[in-house]
């Protein structure tokens, strides 16, 4: 059995002490045996937010890495920064960070490949736009996302990948793909990572839908076959997301 995951997307929100107090609050309530729970958090909060976790269950993720170890890269944050301040995930290949900072398919390869070195689960994102799933490509679109993302990448190494399908229609859009339609994108992903794998592998990869997710459709999303848990994004800086985290 797949162990359940909800992973919050804070964005580019949150002071470190705004993200404290949230930590704080929902380090408490956001708690189910059955349900790793990540708090993905913007860079500057990683420490505090380590520290107010520490002793629970919850852990934390950042939002991006760079694929060097070190050296001129203004602004960037190496693998092994991450690992020092006490992150365990990292969120690669978001559509935001596809779309708005141009990061290629090869970039987010790189990317994967450098925190899986450093022993980070990387949560990789892959989804269509609108205007790509009312075209029909969505399945081979996200499939040419996939095959890029795990390019030499090692079986041994595959199954530590968390996949996250968010379609970019949805996010932060209200609108949620209906349960149907997210199952049969996660259950073709689970066939992609199959064909290049084997059985060994596609039955044991996390699969996550995000996407608007909430506490009212949370439990149908997560009760579908191929779908291992949710990335939520607005609804992790709620006390709501407690709720998810708790959908049954």
């Amino acid at each position: 059995m797949r162990k359940k995951m909800v992973a919050g997307n804070w964005k580019m929100n949150m002071t470190p002490s705004q993200a404290v107090q949230l930590a704080g609050e929902l380090k408490n309530t956001a708690v189910n045996d059955e349900v790793d729970v990540v708090f993905c958090v913007p860079a500057i909060d990683i420490i505090p937010v380590v520290n107010e976790v520490k002793g629970t269950a919850v852990k934390v993720g950042a939002e991006n890495m760079y694929y060097e170890e070190k050296g001129a890269y203004t602004g960037e944050i190496a693998p092994d920064m991450l690992v020092d301040a006490g992150v365990e995930y990292v969120i690669i290949g978001h559509s935001e960070r596809r779309e708005y900072f141009k990061e290629s398919d090869e970039m987010i390869n790189k990317k994967v490949k450098k925190a899986l070195e450093h022993q980070l689960v990387p949560i990789l994102c892959c989804g269509e736009s609108l205007a790509q799933r009312e075209e029909g490509i969505t399945l081979t679109f996200i499939k040419g996302q996939i095959e890029a993302a795990f390019a030499d990448i090692s079986a041994e190494d595959a199954v530590k990948v968390v996949i996250a399908y968010e379609p970019i229609w949805a996010i932060g859009t209200g609108k949620v793909a209906t349960s149907e339609q997210a199952q049969e994108v996660c259950k073709a992903i689970r066939e992609n990572i199959r064909s290049i794998y084997g059985d060994a592998t596609a039955d044991v990869i996390r699969i996550l839908y995000g996407g608007s997710v909430n506490a009212k459709n949370a439990a149908e999303l997560f009760a579908q076959e191929d779908i291992d848990g949710g990335l939520v994004g607005g609804a992790s800086l709620k006390p709501e997301f407690a709720n998810i985290v708790n959908y049954k």
